[in-house]
């Protein structure tokens, strides 16, 4: 496959690094770099969602969207997706190694027919390499699969921001990390928002962006919605 051989260097990369074997990887993964190990940042995003969980129980075999503020911040996604039970369960600043590390409330309760993660923008913002966010997400589809193998693993691709600009030809190792390890598993997806996001000159669409330059307008959830459309339908 055309990016096997990219797939084939992260491995090799992680490798060299001393990277663990996966069942390693998921012990730290509880205990990441400057992380407490008793991980209470998201105390209050689960117990919102339990909440709700109580009021409205979502039924199994839905679409789940999981990830940070692009996820969090999309105020009309569950009514954007026409005749499909669409469920929202975005935390605002999280990043991959958060939405890995937290499957079993994230994902697993819900039992859906496919999941749709956002993350990795936020953790290249605080340092971490694409290879980290790659390992991450490996663990998020591996902890999916041993719980609903049935479930469908769909990574949306990291968005080119005006705001992060510089980050950009890390936005696009991770992207091709993850699109190419995509390949190798099954009932997994990549979905490009990154290029339609692009203009002619290869700078990010102003257009798509709020004031922040961060987070999407609704021109921007309107392209992602059409893109997207077709990986859930």
């Amino acid at each position: 496959m055309v990016f096997r051989p990219v797939f084939a260097a992260a491995l090799f990369a992680l490798c060299s690094a001393g990277m663990q074997p996966l069942a390693a990887q998921e012990v730290a993964l509880h205990t990441p770099a400057g992380v407490p190990a008793a991980d209470t940042q998201w105390t209050a995003s689960f117990e919102a969602f339990e909440r709700a969980d109580r009021l409205h129980a979502p039924a199994p075999g839905g679409v789940l969207f999981v990830g940070s503020s692009s996820i969090r911040l999309w105020s009309d996604l569950e009514t954007r997706f026409t005749k499909l039970p669409v469920l929202k369960r975005g935390f605002g600043g999280s990043r991959m190694i958060d939405c890995a590390r937290h499957v079993s409330r994230l994902v697993i309760p819900y039992r859906p027919r496919v999941v749709l993660v956002y993350a990795g923008d936020n953790d290249l913002a605080e340092g971490r390499s694409p290879e980290d966010i790659l390992a991450s997400f490996t663990v998020f589809v591996e902890s999916v699969r041993r719980a609903l193998p049935d479930t469908r693993v769909a990574y949306i691709s990291i968005k080119p921001s005006p705001s992060r600009a510089a980050l950009i030809p890390q936005v696009r190792a991770t992207n091709a990390l993850i699109r190419a390890y995509t390949t190798t598993v099954a009932n997994a997806d990549y979905i490009d928002v990154f290029t339609p996001m692009l203009a002619a000159d290869g700078q990010p669409r102003p257009e798509l962006f709020r004031e922040d330059a961060l987070h999407l307008n609704d021109t921007g959830y309107a392209l992602w919605a059409s893109v997207i459309a077709a990986h859930i339908n």
